[in-house]
């Protein structure tokens, strides 16, 4: 009798060189352990083989993942229309939900129409493949996401990068792409960079764009609902909402912590994605839960997020200050994304291993998340976080460093 064969005469070759890559992950200090988390999101938070522990890592800015009102629609979307539709959008999977979803959005950013899309890494997977061709070019910053790279490899443009939040390289980098004989060039930027807090000058970038007849592109993760005075993002913060043309950004950070994203522009732009962006098109339809507790989320932005965007920067201040004051390397500024550079990878994992003994819940991050030589624990702060607890998280940094000699 012939055994039957579970796996295919390759896989030793593939395990043994996968398991050198692993190991030597785990010698270079960067091995990533993902903590088990046993309760509902919040600024305290139980982890497995842990007591509850105060987080300081989550996209949670305004505290809306566990807010009960936000909650309640979720379950009541799944009364009204189902766990899911197992379709996609096109065939049989849009309700009148999703459609009332898109069109709060559109107003919340002053747009003509939106779509949506599993996650805000669909939404830069589809969009550039879509509307650019080989006649075109993108001029991408440095240090965007990983998923606008990835979705502008997904593309035929032209492409040209420029140095981080540089306006003189990206001016250089515009005069290539005329001088290549681009029809259209995009700029595409990440509204806040997410690994080190800093926010694009969208004003200046809105300049050149004007002066060089491009378009502007950026992803608003990091600033959706809670950044600018309205929470309306980096636009409003530079008095530039009018004049950005595409906006990429998530309903799974401080839009209910959930999941989903969107892109939201003009009506033809909207239309075309409709048409041609393959994420959308083969992919399921964002469940009800999570489009009734973003559209729940959005109320709660004109209202509560009022209060709570002003303690969100009450609680920033507090935080980069102290830190600050101590000697320690920050990056960013005015946004809670607050790196703490650290320079080594394994001091960076070491400190934040102590920091959770402590009760504080954060993670080191290095290479490849961030350049080599770069490591940090990003502290990200929220609105529901109490000054003792900001308060508590500056003294242990400052304890463990000591303890650690670490150079600041």
């Amino acid at each position: 009798m012939i055994q039957a064969r579970a796996y295919s005469t390759g896989r030793k070759q593939l395990q043994s060189i996968l398991a050198k890559q692993i190991d030597d992950i785990k010698a270079a200090g960067t091995f990533k352990n993902e903590r088990v988390i046993t309760t509902a999101q919040s600024s305290t938070i139980g982890v497995k083989d842990s007591p509850k522990v105060v987080n300081f890592c989550a996209n949670n800015y305004l505290g809306f993942a566990g807010h009960p009102a936000i909650r309640e629609a979720a379950k009541s979307a799944i009364d009204s229309h189902g766990n899911g539709l197992g379709s996609v959008r096109f065939i049989c999977g849009t309700q009148d939900i999703h459609k009332q979803l898109e069109s709060t959005i559109s107003k919340f950013h002053k747009k003509e129409d939106t779509i949506l899309y599993p996650s805000c890494f669909d939404a830069n997977a589809g969009i550039f493949e879509t509307i650019l061709t080989e006649n075109d070019a993108v001029i991408s910053d440095a240090l965007n996401h990983a998923s606008i790279i990835d979705g502008i490899r997904l593309c035929k443009a032209k492409r040209f990068r420029y140095k981080n939040c540089d306006m003189a390289d990206l001016e250089e980098r515009l005069k290539e792409a005329d001088a290549a004989g681009a029809r259209i060039k995009l700029i595409a930027t990440d509204g806040v960079f997410s690994m080190d807090g800093s926010v694009a000058p969208l004003d200046k970038i809105c300049d050149l764009a004007d002066k060089y007849n491009a378009l502007t592109f950026i992803d608003e993760c990091h600033a959706t609902g809670f950044f600018g005075k309205n929470g309306r993002g980096t636009p409003e913060y530079f008095g530039v909402e009018d004049r950005i043309d595409i906006i990429n950004s998530t309903l799974g950070k401080a839009v209910s912590g959930a999941a989903g994203g969107y892109t939201t522009s003009t009506k033809e732009v909207i239309t075309l994605l409709r048409q041609r962006s393959r994420p959308y098109l083969f992919s399921n339809s964002i469940p009800p839960a999570v489009v009734g507790s973003a559209q729940k989320a959005f109320e709660l932005i004109d209202t509560e997020g009022v209060q709570l965007r002003k303690q969100l920067v009450a609680n920033t201040n507090l935080f980069r200050s102290r830190m600050a004051a101590a000697g320690f390397t920050l990056k960013g500024e005015n946004h809670p994304i607050v790196p703490v550079m650290l320079g080594d990878a394994k001091l960076a994992s070491d400190i934040a291993d102590e920091m959770l003994k402590r009760g504080i819940y954060v993670i080191g991050f290095s290479y490849p998340v961030v350049p080599k030589g770069q490591a940090r624990i990003r502290v990200q702060l929220s609105a529901i976080h109490t000054t003792q607890q900001v308060n508590e998280a500056v003294d242990a940094f400052i304890e463990i460093a000591n303890s650690k000699k670490a150079k600041l």
